[in-house]
């Protein structure tokens, strides 16, 4: 059957569900304990039966078990193990291993965003809001269900076998809520759109019905003059890894310094007028599933990533709901080429075949094949390369076959279609909690530059 998937707004973009093995081995210090109970009851051995010098110094780490602490945040301490789960995290999403000086660059980035998140937790704690433990283990939770299918011990095990820990994900998650509700009471009663604001986008979007609205998701990456050439060389290095596969989802939700960074940097469908110039005239010259950057704007630069198009309040044919019969072959292993051809034609044929939907079944069972109905699939999450086909198909039409040795041969039958309405545009309502989260947002990276200001940070 046919899989449909989509990005996860997660903390990580990759998935997998094999379980790590672990091993606990005993410490010496435990097993001299242990060996000392059980002699507890026979005479004691001769004093330093080793002859070791009453008068030593003790040479290197006394203790090597110990992380020494990589910064210090108004006393709260950030270790090399936060960096090195938090880390992994990033590594695990760029499908590959990093070469040394990206990994360096991306454990300081790291430790930049765990600094900011101890802020973020500090600033909450004192305005008195606490996230409860249930509280991130409802989130923790919530993410397994997207991911695992409500196995979080298989969420446990895959960040475990990437070198991270469910540990250093709930922190996370900590600092996301804590942010979130610090937000809510500080910022947001203080924000005010007024209905006139409202009602002239309104009007804006129905004079500019037709026209192209573009859903873009960006990574943000602040720069100073003296930073400048810094973060353009950072950009790149980025833009190289998600060339080579990394998500974009989790590199935003690391990098960015967007407040869009926590749903992954998607911010979904936007007119060119209401971004920066320069982005829009990046973004106006992009097809769906191309990427750009780093461009300037007006205090940093920007990572472009366009995921789609449409007409402004038009009805979009890619909105169109598909009823879907799809109809599919397989090969057994080591199939010869000429049989798999001669298979493929017969399999073309029954198609060709079929006089509607109801026919379906009869013709699969004429070659074996087997059929499997979708219902309720927008033409818009079909791969790009059937869209176009599926629009142009009649009720009891199917596409051409397509497929390879591996995956099977299939073909989709079209059992019914409804056409979008023409769109209204988002309610008043909608427009005016958009404009209103915006400004929270603008204020918002205000406040936490003023925290990083006023903190106290040792680095190590």
């Amino acid at each position: 059957m046919i899989v449909f998937t989509t990005a996860l707004p997660t903390v990580f973009a990759r998935t997998a569900t094999a379980l790590a093995a672990f091993s606990l081995a005993a410490s010496p210090i435990a097993i001299a304990a242990q060996e000392a109970a059980q002699d507890a009851d026979q005479p004691a051995a001769a004093p330093n039966p080793l002859g070791i010098p009453d008068n030593f110094s003790l040479l290197g780490e006394s203790n090597p078990n110990v992380r020494k602490a990589t910064a210090v945040v108004n006393g709260s301490v950030i270790t090399g193990t936060d960096i090195d789960h938090r880390t992994a995290l990033v590594v695990a999403s760029a499908q590959g291993e990093l070469a040394e000086e990206e990994m360096v660059r991306v454990r300081m980035q790291v430790l930049r965003n765990l600094i900011d998140e101890t802020l973020q937790v500090q600033e909450a704690a004192a305005q008195e809001i606490n996230i409860t433990a249930d509280e991130v283990n409802q989130r923790y939770a919530q993410l397994a269900a997207q991911n695992f299918g409500n196995q979080p011990d298989a969420m446990d095990a895959y960040l475990l076998s990437i070198g991270s820990s469910p540990a250093s994900l709930k922190r996370q998650i900590q600092g996301e809520l804590a942010w979130q509700r610090l937000l809510r009471r500080n910022i947001a009663p203080f924000i005010n759109v007024s209905e006139e604001e409202v009602n002239d986008l309104i009007k804006r979007l129905e004079e500019s019905r037709g026209t192209e609205e573009y859903h873009i998701m960006e990574i943000y990456l602040p720069a100073t003059a003296e930073t400048r050439q810094a973060v353009i060389q950072n950009g790149q290095q980025i833009m190289e890894q998600l060339r080579g596969g990394a998500s974009f989802l989790a590199y935003a939700r690391q990098f960015s310094e967007s407040s869009t960074a926590a749903t992954g940097g998607d911010l979904g469908f936007v007119r060119l007028e209401t971004l920066p110039a320069e982005m829009a005239t990046a973004a106006q010259t992009m097809q769906p599933g191309q990427l750009t950057g780093p461009v300037e704007i007006p205090g940093g630069f920007v990572i472009i990533y366009l995921r789609d198009k449409r007409a402004v309040l038009t009805a979009d044919p890619r909105d169109a709901l598909l009823s879907l019969k799809q109809i599919s072959i397989s090969f057994e292993e080591g199939i010869s080429q000429e049989e798999a051809t001669s298979k493929v034609e017969a399999f073309a044929g029954a198609v060709g075949s079929i006089r509607g939907c109801g026919d379906a079944e009869r013709a699969a069972q004429t070659v074996g094949a087997e059929v499997v109905t979708n219902d309720q699939i927008r033409v818009r999450d079909l791969p790009e390369q059937l869209q176009g086909s599926m629009l142009e198909l009649q009720v009891g039409q199917a596409t051409q076959p397509f497929g390879s040795l591996q995956e099977g041969v299939r073909v989709l039958l079209l059992c019914g279609r409804d056409d979008p309405q023409a769109a209204d545009g988002p309610s008043f309502d909608v427009l005016m909690s958009r404009m209103e989260e915006e400004r929270i947002q603008k204020r918002a990276r205000r406040y936490l530059r003023d925290l990083r200001n006023d903190a106290y940070i040792e680095y190590n």
